[in-house]
């Protein structure tokens, strides 16, 4: 066990650039912060290749750190340059990103989400941890989604990105092999062709997309789904917001 006590120290410094998307890209890995999801990543298969804890922290969990992985004391000054909150908790891990991309053409059953281009991380955060509690496969990232991996999105996540498969690509592809492997792709778009979501049968395999938080879902994937749904709304609110739609349309078509 190594004693880091200056924010100077290189691991510092590479640990620190984990919080940007370019340094996660090069490194291949991400930052965890807090301990629920350094247990998570414990518990639920995630590569560690360090913990970082103050020393508070690692008398509370000390029983429950891997054996193999390196553990890094550090002080609090440490800790806050590593998180984004105000108050860490004062333990984090460096973690492996996805090494395997899903190629969709290979999917054959389970109910996944699709982002299109959703920007805000606690949306993005909200849907992939939503997707786990409706036992959705997996959720794929489009093109101009938030990178699923910064520390805000894996904040709201609590965890869900070990439990759930996490993609990328261009959702016209995914789409497109989906369909041809016979699932049912569900747009949600308010058009003259959409139907209410809840005249759907809930079932076990099918994709579902989410649109753009201002824009919803593009042109051109809305006229590629099988079917484009709509929430029924009772009340005088013109929308919902994406993460609490994309909430109500997973439990309402996942079948249990």
């Amino acid at each position: 066990m190594e004693n880091i006590t200056s924010i100077q120290n290189n691991r510092v410094k590479a640990w620190t650039k984990l919080q940007t998307k370019k340094g996660r890209q090069v490194s291949q890995t991400y930052l965890i912060d807090g301990w629920h999801l350094v247990q998570e990543a414990i518990n639920h298969g995630g590569k560690l290749h360090a913990i970082m804890a103050t020393q508070a922290q690692y008398d509370l969990h000390q029983a429950e750190l891997p054996l193999g992985v390196p553990v890094f004391f550090i002080y609090d000054d440490i800790a806050k340059k590593l998180s984004d909150l105000v108050t860490p908790q004062g333990i984090f891990a460096e973690v492996s990103l996805p090494t395997a991309n899903r190629a969709p053409q290979y999917i054959h059953d389970g109910a996944w989400l699709f982002l299109d281009a959703i920007q805000d991380p606690g949306n993005v955060g909200t849907m992939v941890r939503t997707a786990d509690a409706a036992g959705f496969t997996g959720v794929v990232f489009g093109a101009g989604s938030v990178d699923p991996f910064a520390p805000k999105a894996i904040r709201a996540m609590q965890g869900s990105q070990f439990h759930v498969q996490i993609a990328s690509g261009d959702l016209k592809e995914w789409i497109t092999e989906f369909k041809r492997n016979e699932f049912v792709v569900y747009g949600t778009q308010l058009d003259p062709e959409a139907v209410d979501l809840f005249t759907i049968q809930p079932q076990t395999q099918f994709a579902l997309v989410m649109g753009n938080e201002g824009q919803g879902m593009s042109t051109e994937l809305a006229q590629m789904t099988s079917q484009n749904l709509y929430i029924p709304l009772a009340g005088h609110a013109e929308s919902l917001n994406v993460g609490v739609a994309a909430g109500i349309a997973m439990f309402a078509l996942r079948q249990r």
